[in-house]
């Protein structure tokens, strides 16, 4: 099937996302795109609807778009030498040989696991072959038992096979006889093939928890505090604990994860929120929250008044899409604290007002600020048992956060969002340069990135990454200066080279834009955000400073 053909087809299946459509929902794990981006289309007789007088064309099309959308180095005792390296001017040899170095060592880390997942298996199989030919003499000498059943005594195949174990030795009952590994004995060995070819991936949970209780948590089943990360978190306590914490140490610290017990204070340091003398820091915490409170009561029984109406109502409709697999943002209570949230900090920012995207930002804080008052599991935590003094400090902690973070980046939220737009083609011209097949293959299939990255930008990749990973990413977002802004452009590229394989066996524009939609990142944990980081630091020093990083 031709291109053109596989984009109509692919438009078509989608018709019910489109905006207007009754059935669309802003929100969802991947949200539609525009079909009127893509001039094949167009031509193809879908005109778009007549632009809004007074208003150019261009900015008009790209509006009715946006409106649809452990440790980082894991190196061992080199942690200290790299983090103060990544503070200078650093020689771009040095730095490649460094973060070579940490993907030398994740790559050799996984071929040890295979290695000894696959000597593991073999002593399992051995083992099951003894334990087979028992079972053969034990079944010879009870043939004469079983000759001794009548016909009319005969067991089903259905039943019998129900009640035998699985020769696969995986516990696994067989149904039916159709289930049962009857055939040739090409057959039965190309299962057992497939069947160790399975055991010798790694073992993944059955449940991975959307949000790690702990700061470095693993999805490996690692103990949730190892030797190494007790040292850090004590360094991070003695830093903490001077009555003047030096700032930049801190980020050098923080660069590579930060402990779950810590984080809401460095979080609240690293952003700008709390002063570095610790004598101040209550004052300007009661002050704050004070003055946010302040706002409350001043602005928010606004929201019915007609001019922010439309504001009060796109809020209103997005806060129940928020990551809608976990329970904890479905209670009514945490709905409230984003509503209130959002809208005065669309009031207080009239250029810019409320953008769909921007209710996503909201919740790593929101979550961050509720560790500090909880040891359990957050996901089903309920909030309403907290006292009402916690609920208002992590309501305006997040508020006062999440509005310095969007300080830095508020062009990606003006009108036509030029922020994104920049970045987007920013990041087209860096893969260009880094991998030039994976930007070929997309530009044969006419996938163009405002198609997919847009929400990389808008969202800040919280849309293509569990919320654990996003936390731990933030880490490093807040370590680096420009972090949400300048970095995350080479966290972007990084992240797009990773699935290159992928990429480049798919071989029609439906096909690219549907893998683009659904990257497999649920299972990620440090282990995967450890090397989508140094692929990044890489990536920023190679190019960052190169006189024609943006040109080819």
């Amino acid at each position: 099937m031709s291109s053109d053909g596989n984009k109509k087809q692919f438009w078509k299946r989608n018709a019910a996302k489109v905006p207007g459509s009754i059935q669309h929902v802003y929100g969802a794990q991947h949200p539609p795109f525009d079909p009127l981006l893509h001039s094949d289309l167009m031509k193809a007789g879908n005109k778009p609807p007549p632009a809004t007088p007074g208003k150019p064309k261009k900015a008009t099309t790209f509006q009715e778009f946006e409106s649809i959308t452990s440790d980082a180095w894991d190196v061992g005792d080199d942690d200290d030498e790299l983090l103060a390296m990544a503070a200078q001017n650093l020689n771009i040899e040095v730095v490649m040989e460094t973060a070579n170095k940490v993907i030398e060592n994740h790559s050799k880390q996984q071929e040890r696991q295979r290695h000894d997942d696959t000597t593991e298996i073999g002593q399992k199989d051995e083992n099951t072959q003894e334990e087979m030919a028992e079972e053969e003499e034990e079944d010879e000498e009870d043939e004469d038992a079983d000759a001794q059943v009548e016909e009319g005594d005969a067991i089903s195949p259905d039943v019998s096979f129900a009640s035998l174990s699985s020769p696969f030795g995986d516990g696994r009952l067989v149904k039916s006889q159709s289930e049962a590994p009857i055939g040739s004995p090409r057959d039965v060995a190309g299962e057992r093939a497939a069947l160790h070819r399975q055991r010798s991936l790694p073992h993944r949970p059955p449940v991975i928890p959307l949000v790690a209780r702990m700061a470095d948590q693993n999805t490996s089943g690692t103990p949730a505090m190892t030797e190494r990360e007790a040292s850090r978190l004590d360094k991070f306590k003695q830093l903490l604990a001077g009555p003047n914490t030096d700032l930049e140490e801190l980020r050098k610290l923080s660069w590579s994860g930060i402990p779950r017990q810590v984080r809401p204070i460095t979080w609240k340091l690293l952003s700008g929120y709390l002063p570095a003398n610790a004598e101040r820091r209550e004052s300007v915490l009661q002050r704050k929250r004070q003055e946010y409170f302040g706002f409350i009561q001043q602005y928010y029984n606004s929201r019915n008044d007609e001019n922010h109406q439309d504001t009060y109502r796109q809020i209103h409709i997005d806060i129940p899409r928020t990551n809608p697999l976990i329970p904890l943002f479905q209670q009514a209570s945490v709905q409230e604290i984003f509503e209130r949230i959002l809208f005065i900090w669309a009031i207080r920012h009239p250029a810019s007002g409320y953008v769909q995207g921007i209710n996503d930002l909201v919740t790593p804080f929101f979550v961050v600020y509720v560790f500090e008052y909880i040891e359990e599991e957050v996901e089903n935590f309920d909030v309403s048992s907290l006292e009402e003094e916690a609920l208002r400090n992590i309501e305006a902690d997040s508020f006062w956060c999440m509005s310095k973070l969007l300080d830095g980046i508020q062009d990606n939220y003006t009108f036509a969002q030029p922020g994104i737009q920049r970045k987007v083609k920013a990041l087209e011209e860096l893969v260009s340069r880094i991998d030039e097949s994976v930007h070929r293959h997309m530009q044969h299939y006419e996938v163009e990135y405002l198609q997919f990255a847009f929400r990389w930008m808008n969202n800040l990749l919280m849309r293509e990454l569990p919320l654990r990973c996003t936390i731990r990413l933030w880490d490093t977002y807040q370590a680096e200066p420009e972090g949400f802004s300048h970095f995350h452009l080479y966290v972007c590229a990084a992240f797009l080279v990773k699935w290159r394989k992928e990429i480049l066996e798919e071989r029609d524009f439906q096909g690219l834009m549907i893998l683009l939609q659904n990257l497999p990142t649920m299972h990620w944990g440090n282990e995967e955000v450890s090397v989508l980081l140094a692929e990044a630091y890489r990536l920023k020093f190679a190019f960052a400073d190169a006189p024609n990083h943006y040109k080819r």
